[in-house]
């Protein structure tokens, strides 16, 4: 149990900012006027993503699981940006 609410503590943000990330790069529209309903949307994902942790058979699997969404959306976020998919206002 203690594996799993580790897996859900420490990769649940990490994750959800990720998701959110990708959503929020993907979404058509200004993103000036999209924001706020993304960092919104942010907290009801979190508390999801961390509940996910706890549908796992084990820590090991959890942590597996969770870890390898986190890199693969993280990475997607990164991909996105570097081969210039998405623009980033500034």
């Amino acid at each position: 149990m203690w594996a799993k609410s580790l897996a859900a503590a420490l990769l649940g943000l990490p994750l959800t900012v990720g998701l959110i990330g990708v959503a929020a790069l993907l979404w058509p529209g200004d993103p000036h006027r999209t924001t706020l309903p993304w960092l919104l949307l942010s907290f009801p994902v979190w508390i999801g993503v961390m509940s996910l942790a706890f549908l796992a058979r084990d820590g090991k699997r959890a942590w597996l699981w969770m870890g390898g969404l986190t890199l693969s959306s993280l990475g997607a976020v990164y991909a996105l940006k570097a081969l210039g998919l998405v623009e980033i206002p500034g």
